[in-house]
């Protein structure tokens, strides 16, 4: 809890700060956060919005562009030591002769590199970074879910992708996210690619979501992929103790692995 010390402007200052780094912020959780009562936090959340600082939302606010959705390009050199780390174990996770489906996404992406060297595995993808590193693959037998290309993600969504997802299991589906919390599941830009994120891990026996550790316990976004069956988060060795045992508390199976790919935990 933030010391109720804190004077008006300072606190609408720190509301500003916690929007940006959430990117939601609701009336009850900062009420509770400057113990102060929530008319208070109203009464700021309405001068930051004439001010233009805060944008309101049902029952709370978000900073204006406090998170706009990076597209995969801008994605692909993020993070990119944890990212092949990740998608080495993810790939040493996999046995011949599985059917896996492999998401959209820059760490995905990654896996699919990693998976070139494969042998009897089929490999279905709403991704065009997977089916780039795979298609002159001879080993391994792609499947396109196809759909309605979103550019910035180079991922495909839809009510085809759906479709196909519907006529398809999977031994192991590995998600990635543009933000991930223990309860609340994977988060996104999109509702179109929640609502396919949320089939594929319902069609697979074994679901990993595939996020480094800038994106444990971000809700960038207003559209959830909520995860009901049992699942494993697969993060790198940057990940915050207090932040693991979050995920950990909440029945998620958790993997940290270092940039070789070696698990550590």
């Amino acid at each position: 809890m933030v010391t109720a010390a804190l004077n008006s402007r300072a606190r609408r200052d720190e509301i500003v700060r916690l929007a940006m780094t959430t990117g939601l912020a609701t009336v009850e959780e900062l009420a509770g956060t400057f113990d102060v009562t929530a008319s208070t936090i109203r009464r700021d959340l309405a001068l930051l919005t004439s001010e233009g600082r805060l944008t309101r939302t049902l029952g709370g606010a978000i900073a204006p562009n406090a998170h706009p959705e990076a597209s995969l390009r801008q994605r692909t050199g993020e993070a990119f030591e944890a990212k092949r780390g990740i998608a080495r174990w993810a790939a040493a996770q996999i046995r011949p002769g599985e059917t896996v489906l492999l998401d959209a996404g820059s760490t995905v992406g990654a896996l699919a590199h990693e998976l070139r060297s494969a042998t009897a595995l089929t490999v279905a993808t709403t991704g065009l970074t997977a089916l780039q590193e795979l298609a002159d693959v001879d080993a391994v037998h792609v499947e396109c879910l196809g759909g309605t290309l979103r550019h910035l993600s180079q991922g495909f969504v839809g009510p085809l992708a759906e479709a196909a997802l519907e006529r398809m299991t999977f031994d192991r589906a590995f998600l990635g996210a543009d933000g991930v919390t223990p309860d609340g599941g994977i988060c996104e830009a999109d509702l179109q690619q929640t609502r396919l994120k949320e089939l594929m891990a319902r069609h697979a026996d074994q679901v990993y979501v595939l996020a480094h550790a800038g994106k444990l316990l971000r809700q960038p976004f207003h559209a959830w992929a909520p995860l009901s069956r049992k699942w494993t988060l697969v993060t790198d060795h940057q990940a915050d103790s207090a932040v693991i045992a979050a995920f950990a508390a909440n029945g998620v199976e958790v993997v940290i692995v270092d940039p070789d790919g070696h698990r550590i935990n």
